[in-house]
């Protein structure tokens, strides 16, 4: 009797051992499952949802959106002679065309996150409203020269900055015998170097300045829609005259200057961009009766273009350091939605901003 009673209580033992051990590896096995599935694959944005069913999704080309590092704004020569001379555009995310003095333009390319020792160039002189442009993006201000009103801004501490006038991070290469005003360049491993050099800030919590769609954005449903396979854009009289042509095969558009296509100089690829903005804005001739002053701020025009399609939005500027917003006129419908007083959405692509005074005129066609 004793006998079976140790038998029974051994026996007992045993089992609960084996439940305990079960339980244990049950469990183990779950958290290890669920841990896995908050694991995105590299390379993907994988989510989650309550049912533990796994959903990945597309990511932005362009730039990575979720990116933390400072973009750098770069004032590049657009004069007539120098046009030919242009090199690293596109590598840029985004280039604003700003109206200077006299009716010319200058270019104001931003890059971010360009792994390789891209080439950029000519360098030009800064303009105290070109700052306003690298500041909604927390960017990196790089110039060659500056007017002195620029010169007092950027002494001020109104945003950090890169001279050529002190030499590094800026060199010569005359590439087509041009006049020394068009003739400095810079490189992006020339630009990381200096930054690191001066202990610059590199990071941002707010470098993006567009909304992106993974997707191609299409307007031909919109109300108010124009067909947009060529837009002129005059700075003044030629030869200041920007145009664009859409190339249906690509869905990209191609730049020209006074009629001639854009090409890099050293790749001799074709300057191309995907999205368009025209933003209309107002001026006035500085006290010394020489350089301007740009209206940035406040509201105004314009046009979104994309994909042969082009329909009238409006930005707003709450501050010289805030971002632009590029929204929806009131009472634009597409696809059935009424989409008036938010925000754009632009294609994943390339994006040119040119600004232009509201005395000048473009054309759309």
């Amino acid at each position: 009797m004793k006998k079976n009673k140790i038998k029974f209580i051994l026996l007992t033992v045993i089992i609960i051992a084996i439940i305990v051990a079960t339980v244990t590896l049950i469990v183990k096995n779950l958290t290890t499952h669920n841990d896995l599935a908050q694991i995105p694959e590299q390379g993907n944005n994988i989510n989650v949802n309550e049912k533990g069913e796994t959903k990945t999704e597309e990511k932005i080309d362009i730039i990575d959106i979720n990116s933390k590092s400072r973009p750098y704004a770069v004032v590049v020569n657009n004069t007539d002679v120098a046009v030919k001379v242009q090199e690293g555009l596109n590598k840029a995310y985004l280039v604003y065309e700003v109206p200077t003095e006299f009716n010319t333009s200058r270019l104001i390319a931003m890059y971010k996150d360009i792994k390789e020792d891209l080439v950029i160039g000519t360098i030009r002189s800064a303009r105290h409203n070109f700052v306003d442009f690298a500041l909604e993006s927390d960017a990196i201000f790089c110039c060659f020269g500056w007017s002195h009103y620029a010169e007092d801004d950027l002494k001020s501490g109104s945003i950090d900055y890169l001279q050529g006038l002190f030499g590094y991070p800026y060199y010569r290469d005359n590439k087509e015998n041009l006049a020394l005003e068009h003739t400095a360049y810079t490189s992006m491993a020339k630009l990381k170097k200096a930054v690191k050099d001066k202990s610059i800030r590199t990071t941002s919590n707010n470098s993006v300045l567009l909304k992106y769609n993974v997707s191609d954005v299409e307007l031909a449903s919109a109300t108010k829609v124009e067909t947009a396979n060529e837009i002129t854009i005059p700075y003044g009289a030629a030869p200041q005259i920007a145009s664009f042509k859409y190339n249906e095969e690509t869905k990209m558009y191609t730049r020209y200057e006074n009629g001639k296509k854009c090409k890099d100089h050293e790749t001799k690829e074709e300057v191309t961009t995907k999205n368009i903005i025209i933003q209309k804005i107002d001026y006035k001739v500085c006290d010394d009766n020489y350089y301007w002053d740009l209206k940035t701020t406040g509201t105004g025009e314009g046009y979104y273009i994309t994909n042969g399609y082009a329909i009238p939005i409006t930005w707003s500027k709450s501050s010289r350091s805030a971002k632009t917003k590029y929204t929806y006129k009131s009472g634009t419908v597409i696809n059935e939605k009424d989409v008036g007083g938010k925000e754009i959405e632009v294609s994943d692509g390339r994006t040119w901003i040119e600004v232009q005074t509201n005395e000048q005129n473009f054309t759309i066609k």
